[in-house]
């Protein structure tokens, strides 16, 4: 998939750049795995506002997505490639051999009338879902479970990918997109090849508008508010605001926020790159 930049015409134009669409092949999702999603404005159920920055945007539809891919040993043929408003990846529509129909995110390479399979005997072929134990090594993978059966929790946004570089007694060590190396159990499952619609980090909104469609509100900076809104605000002039810290004075760019004795510290191998 490429990107586009259009003639600007208008101003909302100039700096627009968007997707091409081109892979997709239906613009109607399958009813029975559509449902309906509610948008709060950032409010809660007494109508007070608890997020900020939340509101408006377009009505969506929820797509229903396989994370689990549970259905092993059942072929299922891609019958069409969709977009998503939930996400940033392109889903694809599969239809199993026994009359089930799922959605799944669509990777790098993936074609109208493929046959895809999950399961142990699964071939390692883009798409295909399998154990961490039946990937070979060297492998660029994506929706890894992190607990065996939990469904899918990592490496899911556009055109991300994680390698899987070795294995370790009941663990294998994986590569994620951050840089981080951590243990996973081999039986936890991943998808082969990357997530598809890579071109998505080359995307520009071009104006506010857009933004509001999404659903987000202008966000306001704690150095333009007054001393009693934020840390950083108040002061004559255009002052920089002191050491950068939350809107409850938590400090952040470079203070760690991960509790030290974190549980699962102990099965990254190395943390991410900052």
């Amino acid at each position: 998939m490429a990107v586009r930049k259009l003639n600007p015409v208008t101003p909302g134009q100039r700096h627009k750049i968007i997707g091409t669409f081109d892979t997709i092949t239906s613009s109607v999702p399958e009813k029975s795995l559509v449902t309906g999603k509610r948008s709060t404005g950032g409010r809660n159920n007494s109508g007070k506002m608890t997020m900020r920055y939340i509101g408006g945007g377009h009505k969506k539809k929820y797509r229903v997505i396989d994370f689990k891919r549970n259905k092993e040993g059942v072929p299922a043929k891609v019958q069409s490639i969709e977009y998503d408003p939930n996400r940033t990846a392109r889903i694809a529509l599969l239809y199993y051999a026994d009359g089930d129909k799922s959605y799944i995110l669509a990777p790098n390479g993936l074609q109208v009338g493929q046959t895809l399979l999950s399961g142990a005997e699964a071939a390692p072929e883009v798409g295909n879902s399998l154990p961490l134990k039946n990937i070979p090594l060297g492998t660029i993978i994506h929706n890894i479970e992190l607990r065996p059966g939990q469904g899918a929790a990592l490496v899911r946004s556009a055109g991300t990918f994680a390698q899987l570089t070795s294995r370790e007694e009941n663990y294998a060590i994986i590569k994620l997109p951050s840089g981080e190396t951590r243990k996973i159990l081999c039986t936890c499952k991943a998808t082969v090849g990357s997530v598809g619609n890579s071109e998505h980090n080359l995307e520009s909104s071009g104006k506010a508008g857009r933004t509001r469609w999404q659903g987000r509100r202008p966000r306001v900076r704690g150095v333009a508010m007054n001393p009693v809104d934020h840390p950083m605000g108040g002061g004559e002039g255009r002052a920089s605001g002191g050491h950068p810290r939350s809107r409850k004075g938590l400090l952040a760019k470079g203070y760690k926020t991960r509790a030290p004795k974190k549980q699962s510290s102990k099965y990254i191998i190395e943390r991410r790159k900052k």
